[in-house]
């Protein structure tokens, strides 16, 4: 049988171009890691990591690339084990390894003016990052998070189950597109089709790597909580009101936990508020930014 045609290596390189941003290479922890990188670091100049979810890769952050300064330094990296960067069957996947490689990485750049930002996977990736980096960064923004509780009271060590891996990781076409038009506001929509349409046939080539990372990010699911505090950096919540992946309510454990953290509800969004609505989310992230930014001498 003819498998379907990948268009996507073909995509985001066309992709990147319109954005203006540079394909770089690093190794960590022996993974080869893809990035994108615009601008460079300069002082008075924020230096921006964006960390997208799982079964995702940097390009979930091009709309965002579109409505953030050009002069800004931004770093948007494909995840070890996903997108162009590489997959190893013996590593570890779980949130503190992750952490971990990122760790290696930004502490090699030395940035002294550092913003951290998350999606799904990526905001639990970066809750943990933003406390092991050996110059904390100056802002933590997280939008719709994995690995906060529902409930303000669950321990970190609390039994932990999801169902999620069946809408997550696509089996076939029809799964395909059940996963890209729900987890927007779980409307079918135009882009959720054509997204289908274009990574569909990546995504079903990495059935057995997604479900190695899916396993590892349950063995440790609720991470953040060991870290998230009175010692995190100044930190903003981004939540979609209809998402179906982490739901809404999890946002009450922030009051609890970090009761200093700006949270920002998007209504009528589900779990990618830098998708569904970027022009909104990116410009409450930039305003978060620029008010915990270093002056320029």
């Amino acid at each position: 049988m003819t498998l379907t045609p990948n268009l996507w290596p073909a995509a985001r390189t066309g992709q990147r171009w319109l954005l203006g941003a540079r394909r770089r290479t690093t190794t960590i922890d022996n993974h080869r890691m893809v990035f994108w990188e615009r601008g460079r670091p300069q002082p008075g100049i924020p230096s921006v990591v964006l960390i997208h979810g799982f079964a995702s890769m940097k390009e979930n952050w091009a709309f965002w690339l579109q409505k953030l300064p050009k002069h800004w330094h931004l770093l948007v990296p494909d995840v070890p084990g996903l997108g162009e960067s590489d997959y190893q069957a013996a590593a570890s996947y779980r949130y503190e390894a992750q952490a971990d490689r990122f760790a290696q990485w930004l502490d090699g750049l030395a940035l002294n003016d550092l913003h951290l930002a998350g999606s799904s996977m990526g905001g639990a990736i970066a809750a943990l990052l933003a406390h092991r980096l050996a110059t904390p960064p100056r802002s933590l923004t997280l939008l719709n998070s994995a690995g906060i509780p529902e409930h303000p009271d669950t321990p970190a060590d609390a039994p932990f189950e999801s169902d999620r891996d069946g809408l997550l990781i696509p089996r076939d076409w029809r799964g395909v597109y059940r996963m890209f038009n729900s987890v927007g506001s779980g409307k079918p929509t135009a882009t959720g089709v054509v997204m289908a349409g274009i990574l569909g046939p990546d995504l079903l080539r990495r059935t057995e790597s997604l479900r190695h990372i899916f396993a590892d990010m349950l063995a440790d699911p609720l991470a953040p909580v060991r870290y998230l505090g009175p010692s995190t950096p100044p930190m903003l919540v981004q939540w979609g009101d209809r998402d179906v992946i982490t739901p809404t309510r999890c946002v009450d454990w922030f009051a609890k936990a970090t009761p200093a953290a700006r949270v920002e509800v998007f209504r009528g969004v589900g779990h990618l508020p830098m998708v569904e609505v970027p022009g909104k989310s990116a410009g409450v992230f930039r305003a978060f930014v620029e008010q915990h930014q270093t002056p320029a001498a």
